[in-house]
This record gives C-alpha cells, structure tokens and sequence, in this order.
C-alpha cells in the first residue's frame, strides 16, 4: 500500500493484473499513457521505436523457409520482385517499421485513419511508401497480398482492436507472416497471442505468426539506454516532490496514473474490464 510502482503496465488486455493492482492499493503510473505538449506518448516511444524497426527483422526471419515462410528476401534480388510489406499503423512502430522495410528495399504500403500521419509519411518517404487510407476494405486488400504484414495500432491506454481477422488470415498467402506488435495490448489481429523469445513463432492457416510480448527486451542494451533516456527526468521529479505533488504539477504525467488506492484513473482501462473509473483529481486533492 501507498508503494509507487513505474514501469509499463498494458491493463486493458490483462484483468489479472488489474485485480492485484487494484487489491494491492499501491499508485500505479504505467509509461505507456503519460503524455506530452504534443500529444504524443514519450515513454512508449522509444520502445515503439526500437520495437517497429525490430518488426522488420523478424518478418524477414519468419519469411524465411525453416522458419514455415514463404522463402522470400524482403529486398528481393535483380530480377526477383521484392516482398509486399503492409504496415497497418503509422505511427511511431510504423514509420519505424517502414524506415527499415524501404531501407531493405521492400515493396511497402502503410495504412492509417489518420490524414496528417499520411501527409507526414508522405513527406517523409515519397514514392517510396503508398500511404494509404484505413478502411476495412483497404485492409483486407492489401493484408490479401502481402508477403509480411506488421501489426502497428495503438489507442493509447485501450485494447488494441482486432482489424485483421480470422477470415483474413484464412486468405493470406501459404507462408506469409505477421507481425502484431500490438501484442502487449491484446494484438490486433484475430488470430494472435502471446510469445516469448525463446518460442517466438506459430502458424495458423499457413501463416506465419510473430507475437513475442516485449519485443525490445531481445535487444536490451539498446532499449535500456533509450528507456532511462526518456524516463529519468519523470523519476527524478517523483522523488524529489513525492507522487501527489508530482502528479498535481504535471497534467501530462498525471495522465500515466492507472490505479491508485484501489480505484482505476484510466477511463480506458475501465471501460476494457466494465469497472468503474475514478477521475485521478478526485484521489489526488
């Protein structure tokens, strides 16, 4: 009771831990959900980074023959076509995802609902991205004829919704893979669960499934670096003023706050498990 505990928390997908956290009364600020001046989600982005730039390398293992893929080079070679990479989200793991998957030479569309990260990965990329508008048709469209499809969509606190289906998968190329780097917020694909690093793959329907929950922990080198980076001057701030001082000074980091004293201040996460929410002013006055 009354401990702090900081770190990742992804509680939309996972009622067990929701009821511990809820029980243990402790304050509970998930990275995932502070925000920023810009609206934008600094403590997931450098794992969003590295786990979007990640998600090409292990298409492009999944692709391959012992792997249960296709057998397919994502650049191709002269004379060879390159693989069709369809990045669903462009936002931070997609644009990442994207960098590399042009990087390597890879045939790449990304689809999104949103018009300003179209125009932005059109400034960006130029022809060498199809920015596409995301609708159900366009997704199945492209999901039908891609060789690696990454799964990139986030709604900030909130489960990720399923966008690609059962049927979807069913229609997929025989050896095509996907990988759904929303997985730490319940996937958004049907057909997707949890893996580890030391089984990271399965197949369903002939298609190759990547769900490794943490993808930045194989690289953690890396990823811890970026972490304490973007992370310390948020616990600085903790220790030196206290949680509810903290929390009152800075609305952004205020918006991190998950559950506190047995009571859930993330509306989303509320509405994923049908329990109440309490707004975090109310606890922290």
């Amino acid at each position: 009771h009354d401990q702090i505990l900081f770190t990742y928390l992804h509680l939309a997908p996972d009622l067990p831990q929701t009821e511990e956290l809820i029980s243990s009364g402790a304050i509970c600020i998930a990275y995932e959900t502070v925000t920023d001046d810009r609206g934008g989600l600094p403590l997931l982005a450098p794992m969003s980074e590295v786990a979007g730039r990640m998600s090409i390398q292990a298409g492009a293992m999944a692709l391959e023959k012992s792997m249960g893929g296709l057998g397919m080079l994502l650049g191709g070679v002269p004379g060879v076509e390159p693989a069709k990479v369809v990045i669903i989200g462009g936002g931070m793991v997609g644009t990442n995802a994207a960098q590399m998957a042009v990087g390597m030479g890879a045939d790449v569309v990304v689809l999104d609902r949103s018009i300003d990260a179209l125009r932005r990965l059109n400034v960006q990329f130029g022809s060498k991205v199809k920015a596409i508008y995301s609708t159900a048709d366009a997704i199945e469209k492209h999901v039908l004829q891609a060789d690696l499809v990454i799964g990139g969509v986030l709604i900030p606190g909130a489960a990720a919704p399923k966008l690609v289906t059962r049927e979807h998968v069913k229609k997929m190329k025989p050896g095509a893979a996907i990988v759904d780097v929303a997985i730490d917020q319940g996937g958004c694909v049907e057909t997707s669960h949890a893996t580890t690093h030391q089984d990271p793959t399965y197949i369903v329907d002939d298609v190759v499934h990547y769900c490794v929950a943490n993808m930045p922990g194989a690289v953690a080198r890396t990823s811890t670096f970026a972490l304490n980076n973007a992370t310390l001057p948020y616990i600085l701030k903790l220790a030196r003023l206290g949680y509810r001082d903290a929390l009152l000074s800075d609305k952004h980091l205020q918006n991190g706050l998950n559950v506190m004293h047995g009571k859930i201040t993330c509306k989303e996460v509320a509405v994923a498990h049908n329990m109440p929410y309490t707004a975090a002013n109310e606890l922290l006055q």
